[in-house]
């Protein structure tokens, strides 16, 4: 039997038996130690441990903290989120071609105005690049964070397909809004307005650049409205449709940081001091939901949905899960408007409070904008009652083109991708007494629909892929490897245990056979020696 397997044996033979000694020719005391078992398997197990403890942190602590630090408060990481980037503004004004038509009734055979649209098919589309910055941000002591964005936008003639300076024909929103104003007053003071805007050289339809539309015109109309009915109008200078956007805050958000309640995080507090708004006529419309409408809590799932209140609805809106996709590599929930977001009361109950409503699919919003007849809708009367869109020719709704969408990033409630499509119409009728109405058949009239989308890019875009979609999947991948090494060193003890028991038995098997052997050699030995004559001399024995 060679060393190695006597020391082996003997190690066994120590291990397993009590009160076992050295071998013979060692003295008690002097065996060679080797390390224990025991020992040797929990410092093995305890690597085993080590690795596969990793795992269970990463999943438990690590991701779900990441997360929370991309959107906590009042860390530097959420106001780096608030670094502003480019929002383009897309506005696709409508012209009024039938101008002689639409003033003085019509003269088509169906009898319906005809618009034409200064899009993509006449390279009309002046676009300018928003940008917004927060300021006066301030932590407060109930979990919340103050602050104001002011928005600015910047022409971009490269971008567009047309100038800001061209003309086009548009019904003057001052005086078909005064007009229907004075509906059901006393035909005196129609008669009196009717004056007024012969006087100003007033009409219901003008011919002005696309710039002044937008941003704004002097008026004199404004002036003498501003003088006799001082609360008519919030104008004091310049009117235009967009021109209380530029250059210009949109309120005083106060939102949840979620330092003390994370499942609060983004929401709406108050809006300038106020948990709810009083436009409406129900106080679940005038109730302030979700959030600012630019972050939202993070992990998502597709029950998820995204409410926001927006300033220049004046109501809170909803939008509900479409689809899964990707942005850049980015995982991304699409989240789009529901066809009851402006579906009138009959159509969806819940809307009753927005009301006086007309066709279902156009929101009435003239208690939040000075009065006059203004609805706003997705582009094209898109979801909306066919109605519209058949009695303003020239208009084809189609969801490709005129719906609205936001792709978030589900992991941390950030938008990655946006097109946001609106459209602000006007309805205009003939009055009754103001002679500047002339015949005008009742229509609602899209006015302009715009587009405002924006997409995360450069240095943000890469920062937010590397650290919340790369370094997690490498992490991911990482923990299923330090899983099966924590597998197999955990299985080393074990079987070097069973390797051990069975050496050991083999030991014993082997030693009680050579002890059989020797004892039937020494019985025959000492059986040749009674046998044999004295004087024999005998051979050595060979085994």
């Amino acid at each position: 039997m060679s060393p190695v397997n006597r020391h082996s044996g003997a190690a066994c033979g120590e291990s397993l038996l009590t009160g076992g000694g050295p071998p013979p020719g060692r003295a008690r005391g002097t065996w060679p130690r080797r390390p224990a078992l025991g020992s040797r398997s929990s410092c093995v197990g305890g690597w085993g441990l080590a690795a596969a403890l990793p795992t269970l942190l990463m999943g438990v602590f690590v991701l779900p903290s990441a997360v929370k630090d991309s959107g906590a408060w009042p860390g530097e990481g959420c106001v780096r989120m608030w670094v502003p980037f480019g929002v383009a503004l897309m506005s696709l004004a409508v012209s009024c071609s039938g101008l002689r038509e639409v003033a003085e009734g019509p003269t088509a055979p169906d009898g319906h105005p005809v618009p034409v649209q200064l899009g993509p098919a006449d390279h009309w589309l002046p676009t300018r690049r928003e940008f917004r910055h927060k300021s006066n941000i301030t932590f407060n002591d109930n979990d919340t964070v103050s602050f104001l964005e002011y928005r600015s936008f910047q022409f971009q003639p490269d971008k567009s397909h047309g100038l800001e300076s061209d003309y086009i024909v548009m019904p003057n929103i001052l005086v078909l809004a005064a007009a229907m104003l004075m509906e059901n007053k006393p035909m005196s003071l129609k008669l009196i307005m009717t004056l007024a805007f012969s006087t100003l050289g007033e009409r219901a339809f003008m011919n002005r650049t696309v710039g002044e539309i937008m941003w704004g015109y002097e008026d004199p109309l404004i002036h003498l409205i501003n003088k006799y009915l001082p609360n008519m109008f919030p104008f004091k200078g310049k009117f235009g449709l967009f021109a209380e956007l530029n250059n210009s805050d949109s309120g005083l958000f106060t939102v949840f940081t979620g330092v003390k309640d994370f499942s609060r995080i983004h929401l709406v507090d108050k809006w300038n001091g106020l948990s709810k708004v009083s436009f409406w006529h129900s106080d679940q419309c005038n109730m302030i939901n979700g959030t600012s409408g630019q972050m939202w809590a993070p992990f998502m799932t597709p029950e998820t949905s995204l409410e926001f209140y927006s300033p220049e609805a004046c109501r809170s809106m909803n939008l509900i899960y479409k689809e899964s996709g990707t942005f850049e590599g980015i995982p991304t929930y699409r989240f789009v408007a529901p066809s009851t977001l402006f579906a009138n009361g009959s159509v969806y109950p819940p809307n009753e409070g927005f009301c006086p409503c007309r066709e279902s699919g156009i929101q009435n919003v003239s208690t939040c904008r000075f009065n006059a007849p203004l609805f706003l809708s997705h582009p094209h009367f898109y979801n909306a009652d066919p109605v519209l869109a058949e009695a303003v020719l020239g208009l084809h709704p189609n969801q490709e083109e005129h719906s609205l969408f936001l792709d978030i990033h589900p992991v941390t409630g950030i938008p990655m991708n946006c097109s946001v499509k609106l459209q602000l119409s006007l309805y205009i009728k003939a009055i009754r007494g103001i002679g500047q109405t002339g015949k005008i058949q009742p229509v609602v009239l899209p006015l302009v629909w715009f587009e405002e989308s924006g997409a995360m890019e450069g240095k943000p875009l890469r920062t937010f892929y590397t650290q919340l979609v790369l370094m997690p999947s490498v992490l991911q991948y990482a923990q299923y490897v330090l899983l099966a090494l924590g597998c197999v060193l955990l299985l080393i003890p074990i079987i070097h245990q069973i390797r051990s028991q069975e050496k050991c038995y083999l030991f014993w098997s082997s030693s009680k056979k050579g002890s059989k052997d020797k004892e039937a050699i020494q019985a025959y030995s000492e059986s040749l020696m009674t046998s044999a004559p004295k004087g024999t001399v005998l051979q050595e024995a060979r085994l």
